[in-house]
């Protein structure tokens, strides 16, 4: 798949995939994917490979992944900035409404930009394994599991680890701060890419960057297990638009308890439970998250 670099008004520059139809459909309807942590837009590279003869799909390398830039201050990486830029992302090719897709960290930031663009820019929603923030935030003060599971984010957001990431990059805070198992499903050729890309020590920062600002909040595990008197939960709208989420059942990250509760805050749900896979599932399980999206989309 090869990258273009698009430039956005705000200054930041991405790698993007910009692939579809042939010409003469140029009325085809855009697919825009977000990837995860710790990955980059072949995160989506059975997807793309699927939906590209009839949809244009758009996959950038999100700031501080790869080549896109990567400013190293946390600052730069806090929601409203990561969400602004698929916006303007949209805005710099052209697109006026677009269905978004997103995985982990990039279903993060799909659930923000749905939630932003529903009604005017973005159509659909499809999310693959990332939990909707209200339904987190509970669960990381309710949910011990949840909570256990999640402790990995403090370590990634502790600057004593600062070191840690400029000497031994992604692999080095991971194997330290990652209690739960990781897929060795990924084919060779791909583990070898990705472990060039962890290479990149300013990338390093920036991909740690996405979670120290993020607002967040994961308690101890010495902290009580209820929801505290003085939160008070984020005021997100409802989500109107059709909304797909496809959830691996056998994530060790998010388990399958973060599928309670969406139907009160999004009007039109299409849930698909995926069991026997873990975290990764666009690669882990590409058969079954091309068919949940190909029944989604021909509705």
């Amino acid at each position: 798949m090869e990258q273009v670099r698009v430039r956005l008004a705000n200054g930041i520059e991405l790698d993007v995939v910009d692939t579809g139809p042939p010409p003469g459909q140029d009325d085809a309807d855009t697919l825009i994917f977000l990837h995860g942590f710790p990955e980059s837009h072949r995160t989506w590279r059975h997807q793309i490979a699927h939906f590209r003869d009839r949809y244009r799909c758009i996959a950038p390398d999100q700031r501080g992944y790869r080549g896109s830039s990567k400013p190293q201050d946390a600052a730069s990486y806090t929601p409203d900035k990561l969400i602004g830029d698929i916006f303007q992302l949209a805005d710099a090719l052209g697109v006026e409404t677009f269905t978004i897709v997103g995985h982990d960290w990039g279903g993060a930031i799909a659930w923000g930009v749905a939630l932003g663009g529903q009604g005017s820019r973005v159509t659909r929603a499809i999310i693959a394994n990332a939990p909707h923030p209200l339904v987190f935030q509970r669960l990381l003060y309710t949910h011990p599991g949840q909570r256990e599971a999640s402790q990995y984010i403090r370590g990634f957001r502790d600057p004593a680890n600062d070191a840690l990431i400029r000497e031994k990059g992604i692999p080095g805070i991971l194997e330290q701060e990652v209690t739960w198992g990781r897929s060795d499903a990924m084919e060779q050729a791909e583990h070898d890419a990705l472990m060039r890309d962890y290479e990149d020590r300013d990338a390093a920062v920036g991909m740690i960057n996405y979670y120290r600002a993020s607002p967040i909040v994961v308690p101890p595990m010495d902290a009580p297990f209820e929801i505290p008197a003085d939160w008070t939960p984020p005021a997100l709208p409802d989500l109107s638009i059709p909304t797909l989420v496809i959830w691996a059942l056998d994530d060790g990250a998010l388990p399958p308890e973060n599928l309670q509760g969406l139907d009160e805050v999004i009007d039109d749900l299409t849930v698909v439970e995926v069991p026997g896979c873990g975290h990764f599932i666009p690669w882990e399980a590409p058969q079954a998250v091309n068919e949940a999206m190909e029944d989604f989309l021909s509705r």
